[in-house]
């Protein structure tokens, strides 16, 4: 290759390291914090309006309201867990799940102070949106199974600290029964 050559082949390369600068815009675009003076709008102002008729897509909309929790609802939230929650977060939602056993990093257990005391909003943002390295369900599972799939992790949770003297006399002999309870009190 000729002396002129290389130079030419030096000069793009330089030539397209500059256009990556000017892109850096697009990239990393300036965020403007609510309230704030945004001089790339005439009205100077960072907060925009929603457009005429647009459907929110989260927020306080995006979780209907929520249904009456019946037998049918968690056992539709049993089989929708099964499905989705259960390879990661674990028949019992220990954060266990096959997938777990085989490398992945493990979910924090539904069980742990933070997770049972989190409203069930936000287990359902976490359901459609993801969390951490959680791939986001909100395409997948519907809002009515998101609810449902909510009740059930709220069954898991109860079923691990429900005070025994709310059990019936014959629910508590059957619970004493199971192998590996110890003769629970």
């Amino acid at each position: 290759m000729s002396a002129r050559g290389r130079l030419m082949g030096v000069a793009v390369a330089l030539l397209l390291c500059g256009c990556e600068r000017g892109m850096h815009d697009m990239y990393a675009p300036s965020a403007y914090r609510s309230g704030s003076d945004a001089a790339r709008f005439d009205d100077h102002v960072a907060t925009r309006r929603p457009p005429q008729g647009s459907v929110p897509t989260s927020g306080a909309a995006s979780m209907p309201a929520a249904a009456a929790i019946t037998p049918a609802v968690l056992e539709r939230g049993r089989d929708r867990y099964t499905v989705y929650c259960a390879p990661c977060h674990g028949t019992g939602g220990d954060g266990d799940g096959m997938v777990v056993r085989r490398g992945f990093p493990a979910p924090p257990s539904y069980h742990e102070p933070r997770l049972r005391s989190a409203d069930d909003r936000h287990l359902y943002d976490v359901i459609a949106h993801g969390w951490g390295v959680m791939y986001p369900y909100g395409d997948r599972v519907a809002p009515a199974d998101r609810q449902a799939i909510v009740a059930y992790i709220r069954a898991l949770q109860f079923s691990r600290h429900a005070p025994v003297d709310r059990l019936e006399p014959s629910d508590l002999a059957r619970l004493r029964d199971l192998p590996g309870s110890g003769g629970a009190r």
